[in-house]
């Protein structure tokens, strides 16, 4: 058995089919170039897509995931509830979520979130600094003072998500907006890493530091392994409790 970690990475995979532009950037889709910076030594990588049955997140496909890589953009409305719901139920139970660039807006980072993730965007090819502002956080092992991109869609603040957990990452760009691009939270016994960089017409995702950000987050996502939580009613009680026979 492998001791890897078993990740699985989830991508729409409609621009790359339908646009031409994207194809050229990743013509085996966003997900294999995502999984392709992975490298084998520390993960077992496999893929699932939007149009795969059950969207390719099968109760067992998700069952034997320990973390989860989420890229959606223009279909987010086409996920199935009941699949955001197994999802979110994995998640609590321990499953690590990444999610990806326009992935704020799918229905399990908004379930997950309880706010609207709603930006401020501009498509004008500018110069993205990612800023590193927890030096000292795992995600950011190996990376410098910042991460300069040359061409990347702007996002912009007022970013409506929920004070992170922990803010490791903050993009300047070009055009003079700021945004929260590297942020992480915990839901149940579940770790949750936004990301923010990854328009699908730049090759972002072939970026070195890009990548090892993306597997440091794995990484650091990855379950506890531990039993989960009970709750309910608790009999019998652990101590005798005084004046109760």
């Amino acid at each position: 058995m492998s001791g890897n970690i078993k990740v699985t990475i989830w991508n729409e995979y409609r621009h790359e089919k339908q646009h031409d532009e994207v194809a050229s950037v990743y013509p085996e889709g966003i997900h294999k170039a995502i999984g392709a910076g992975l490298g084998t030594d520390r993960f077992d990588v496999s893929y699932a897509v939007l149009d795969d049955p059950e969207h390719g997140l099968t109760e067992e496909v998700l069952n034997r995931t320990d973390v989860l890589v989420w890229w959606g953009h223009m279909a987010h409305g086409e996920v199935q509830d009941e699949i955001v719901e197994r999802v979110h139920n994995r998640v609590l139970r321990g499953m690590g979520l990444i999610v990806l660039h326009s992935g704020h807006f799918s229905k399990i980072f908004k379930k997950l979130m309880g706010t609207s993730c709603d930006l401020k965007w501009r498509e004008a090819n500018e110069k993205e600094r990612i800023w590193v502002v927890k030096p000292g956080h795992p995600i950011v092992d190996g990376i410098g003072e910042y991460i300069e991109l040359p061409a990347e869609e702007m996002y912009g603040e007022h970013f409506d998500i929920p004070e992170p957990d922990e803010l490791v990452m903050v993009s300047w760009f070009e055009g003079g907006e700021v945004f929260r691009s590297g942020c992480c939270y915990s839901r149940g016994m579940g770790k949750i890493f936004y990301f923010r960089p990854g328009h699908e017409t730049f090759p972002t995702y072939y970026n070195p530091q890009i990548r090892k950000v993306i597997s440091n987050a794995i990484e650091w996502a990855a379950p506890v392994k531990r039993d989960y939580p009970r709750y309910g009613h608790a009999v019998p009680s652990i101590e005798p409790i005084k004046g109760k026979s």
